[in-house]
């Protein structure tokens, strides 16, 4: 059985082939059966959680990934997010790849915003703000990099030490990159704004959105988490990954709908329906757009399945 580390598994995956693959895959047809989210009592710690996501083809392929997330890991220098990922035959159950799951997770989860992105973002779009300096932070600058002209980049965390660490990893890159002391005012001089924290109360404000803005929300995974509130859900042309991962474990959006500021209609498309082009994408360059990510385990099967194509043709 093939086995792909990090660092095969981030060499096999470039962000231009793999938001094809996820192109192609939100179009296909593949079984993705609800993710089993497990809530873990861990002692000095806030929304452990256990996940298992599978999904499959007919007569192809068959996978399932396996994550665990720990957000005070931040305090011990360890990524909050562990994954591993086991690629199967959908004819004969014979396992063929072990996937570095982390890698393969950051890769694909920014690979899937920057997808939404070509739909919804202004093609002129140059400025980005990436709101957290997590592990997955760096990806989702790369991979909105790859879909959109992006020149120049604005850090925001809350911990300043952290975003200055992430300015200077990022410095040998072609963007100008710069931090930020005030998201307010950060956010007014952005076209994109990514955020990926582990946010329980809103971060991005909706009184602070311009004309023109799209919003990219990651990093809140659970119904009590949020990082932009309900002004910006009631301010914005709303598109999620899945519309059933969203209105399971989408903070922002369930806690909008519990507070009667949308409705789930209010919901405009999801990622298939842009790829398919059964809703259209940015109305105009006034809209403001805003894409909600959970994951879903489609993206990861289509991540394993160009992560091993790509290998085996590296090497």
């Amino acid at each position: 059985m093939l086995s792909l580390d990090q660092s095969a598994t981030a060499a096999a995956l470039p962000y231009s082939a793999l938001i094809e693959a996820l192109a192609q895959a939100f179009a296909g047809d593949t079984t993705v059966p609800p993710r089993q989210h497990y809530d873990l009592p861990v002692a000095n710690e806030t929304n452990a959680a256990l996940m298992l996501m599978p999904a499959w083809q007919s007569g192809a392929h068959i996978g399932v990934k396996v994550v665990t997330v720990f957000p005070n890991n931040s305090k011990r220098d360890l990524p909050a997010v562990f994954g591993s990922y086991l690629l199967m035959s959908a004819e004969t159950g014979q396992p063929i790849a072990s996937v570095d799951g982390t890698e393969l997770t950051l890769r694909r989860t920014a690979a899937a915003s920057a997808l939404a992105s070509r739909y919804l973002s202004r093609k002129d779009s140059h400025k980005l703000l990436m709101v957290g300096t997590g592990s997955l932070a760096p990806h989702l600058i790369a991979a909105h990099a790859t879909a959109r002209p992006v020149t120049e980049v604005c850090i925001w965390g809350r911990r300043a030490e952290a975003a200055n660490r992430l300015a200077e990893e990022l410095s040998a890159s072609s963007l100008k990159i710069s931090v930020a002391s005030s998201l307010e005012q950060a956010v007014g001089e952005a076209d994109l704004i990514s955020c990926a924290t582990l946010a329980n109360e809103p971060l991005v404000k909706g009184a602070w959105l311009l004309a023109g803005q799209h919003l990219d929300l990651v990093g809140a995974f659970g119904p009590d988490m949020a990082e932009a509130d309900d002004v910006a859900m009631s301010r914005t042309d709303v598109y999620v990954d899945t519309r059933a991962g969203a209105l399971t474990e989408a903070g922002e959006i369930l806690q909008a709908i519990d507070n009667r500021t949308m409705t789930a209609a209010d919901i405009k498309g999801s990622l298939r329906e842009l790829v398919t082009a059964a809703v259209p994408g940015r109305q105009s360059d006034q809209s403001i757009t805003l894409f909600k990510s959970v994951g879903t385990a489609l993206e990861d099967l289509a991540a394993a399945k160009l992560a091993v194509q790509n290998h085996r043709d590296i090497n």
